[in-house]
């Protein structure tokens, strides 16, 4: 399976009010701004699929529903009784979790408003439908990408002594920005440090200070890395899994991914991960650490003119 930037090219609805009503079913939904004393309500409903839902519930559990550092706005999509059909972060990055199409369209309609997103995210079929409802006639996106989502529940046996993983520290600091900022540019051709240099060293800095990057150096020189970006009782998230180049082809990065994945589910029920489908020799080596696919993502990022 593959994608193109065609596959997303579609049309856009209009936009009436910044409080979006659609009718489904008889039933009128409402889109509006979710606050802190919503957060039991919301996290309960997004815990019904936690594997597809760790980011947004990894977001609220670490800052709140209300906060700067979620970098965008929680909405929530209601039915006439005033249940969720729908729960949307829209920022930097979009993010949804749906019932039904009339949700992912209020969704879209209200993703109108805000133009600050450098990407949209989620399950190929959810992207798809909201991707239609959200472009505007003509337009394109800067680049599309189909993904895999690779989970783990139990990492395999990692023969002879276990690899010696530490949290990073601040010392780690401009290493980590340099490697996550290559990976970055990698996946999406943006190269953080060039485009917020400080926001993005406060954001590396403040996930090393919670202890959620991982590494093993040897020698004074890195040769493993991975980020916990989100992390739940149910669900964790990794990115920026980083092996050094001298070291690749040794075995050495699968045994710390499994090591790390060891000690991780010791606080979460499951890991997960995600990588662009055209990174074969990424699938092999998750394999090897346990991981099994569960999915198609995709990932649309925007042109800067349309945020």
């Amino acid at each position: 399976m593959s994608v193109t930037l065609s596959d997303f090219t579609a049309y856009a609805p209009e936009i009436h009010s910044s409080q979006a009503r659609f009718s489904e079913s008889r039933k009128s939904l409402e889109v509006q701004t979710l606050g802190n004393e919503d957060q039991a309500e919301v996290v309960r409903y997004l815990s019904r699929r936690p594997i597809h839902t760790v980011c947004m519930v990894g977001y609220i559990l670490d800052h709140g529903i209300v906060s700067p550092l979620n970098r965008g706005t929680f909405f929530g999509c209601r039915d006439s009784d005033g249940l969720l059909r729908g729960v949307a972060l829209i920022g930097h990055a979009t993010l949804l979790e749906a019932d039904n199409d009339e949700a992912i369209k209020a969704f879209a309609a209200v993703k109108h408003h805000y133009g600050t997103s450098h990407l949209i995210r989620g399950e190929h079929s959810l992207i798809r439908r909201f991707w239609q409802d959200y472009a505007e006639i003509g337009k394109k996106p800067r680049l599309a990408c189909r993904e895999l989502l690779f989970e783990l529940e139990k990492p395999p046996e990692i023969p002879g002594p276990k690899p010696e993983l530490l949290p990073a520290t601040a010392a780690d600091l401009e290493t980590v920005m340099q490697i996550n900022a290559e990976l970055l540019q990698a996946e999406c051709g943006i190269n953080p440090i060039q485009r917020d240099s400080e926001g993005f060293r406060q954001r590396v800095l403040a996930r090393i200070e919670h202890q959620r990057v991982w590494k093993l150096s040897r020698n004074n020189r890195l040769v493993f890395k991975a980020d916990v970006f989100s992390e739940t009782p149910e669900m964790t998230y990794l990115e920026g899994v980083y092996v050094n180049p001298l070291e690749r082809g040794r075995g050495q990065g699968w045994r710390c991914l499994s090591e790390l994945s060891r000690l991780l589910l010791g606080r979460s029920k499951s890991l997960c991960l995600l990588f662009n489908e055209n990174r074969v020799q990424l699938q092999n080596f998750y394999r090897k650490a346990g991981y099994g696919m569960r999915g198609w993502y995709d990932t649309i990022y925007l042109h800067p003119e349309a945020s």
